[in-house]
């Protein structure tokens, strides 16, 4: 059985499902014209390779991956509503607010936030992120003045609205821009391989993987020398100050999940790692002293996979939700 987390993830990251076959989360299939997997169409890619701009509808609940612009417009009372945008890892996400027909004195919204956030869950945490979490809202209907193009600090970011009658909405464009330095990030995919580069800044990067996966880490620098800052196993690394930690659970927010494994000290070779949860997050805390680096492969773990016992796996936590 699909749990909670899995089930609301399906509301918000339909176009996971393009991976079909390799995906737990369910099909959406009455999407019509609006489905997102016209982002895989051919036409669609040289509509937009011809310099075309994309525009469809919004639907209340919606997911998206592309630039364009898109419109919302309500056939009836929307109180709440959101769209999730995400981007390739190394992708900013701007969100520009082009006009609307909004009823901000009647109790009408539209928001942008600078992340993800479902059921009170963040992503990037609070731990992680460089603006306070009141920072990382903006209101179109505050006032006139207010800023009308917001760019993210990750490769994902959200708007959420209630639109209370029918017929007014909005229209909204959205631009990406290279990231040289990703630090936050959700995959798009089960799988796939990224490497992560702190160059001296004190901040923590979190890399999550909304699926239950097999992920190996194959090269691991941390600026310092081998062992200098080595601890007893029951000490973890958090003495350390570099360091990556690996972490599962159930919801979004990184600082509300289990601690697996800590890995203080550089090395070159092969770690792997299985871990059943919904949510696998690599993080790397960096004390600014040092250029540090992890590179990692993932994919999605398998039920066959669960009941291969091998070394070096994380085998006791959360498997009974697969």
């Amino acid at each position: 059985m699909p749990s909670a987390f899995q089930f609301q993830c399906h509301l918000v990251l339909i176009f996971l499902a393009a991976s079909k076959g390799e995906t737990r989360y369910l099909e959406v299939r009455d999407a019509g014209e609006d489905d997102p997997f016209l982002l895989l169409s051919e036409d669609l890619k040289r509509e937009l390779s011809a310099g075309q701009i994309y525009r469809r509808s919004l639907r209340c609940i919606d997911m998206l991956s592309i630039e364009g612009q898109f419109t919302f417009t309500a056939d009836q009372p929307q109180l709440h509503c959101a769209t999730f945008f995400i981007g390739e890892p190394e992708e900013l996400i701007t969100i520009h607010y082009d006009f609307g027909n909004i009823d901000c004195q009647g109790g009408d919204f539209l928001k942008v936030f600078d992340g993800w956030i479902l059921k009170g869950e963040k992503f990037p945490s609070s731990l992680d992120h460089p603006l306070t979490t009141s920072q990382r809202y903006v209101d179109f209907c505050e006032s006139e003045d207010v800023q009308r193009s917001i760019r993210s600090s990750q490769n994902v970011a959200m708007i959420f609205f209630r639109i209370q009658q029918a017929g007014n909405g909005f229209t909204v464009t959205v631009k990406k821009s290279s990231n040289l330095f990703p630090c936050n990030v959700i995959s798009q995919t089960p799988s796939g391989r990224f490497t992560m580069v702190i160059p001296h800044q004190h901040r923590n990067c979190s890399f999550s993987i909304i699926y239950p996966v097999v992920i190996k880490i194959s090269d691991l620098i941390l600026g310092h020398l081998n062992g200098l800052f080595l601890k007893k196993p029951s000490a973890g690394c958090a003495g350390v100050g570099d360091f990556v930690e690996l972490l599962g659970g159930a919801g979004l927010d990184p600082s509300k999940m289990f601690p697996l494994a800590d890995l203080c000290h550089s090395f070159h070779g092969s770690a792997q790692m299985k871990i059943g949860c919904d949510n696998t997050v690599l993080r790397m805390v960096s004390s600014g002293k040092h250029v540090n680096r992890v590179t990692f492969e993932y994919h999605q773990l398998d039920l066959q996979e669960t009941e291969t016992r091998k070394e070096n796996s994380i085998e006791e936590f959360c498997f009974p939700s697969i």
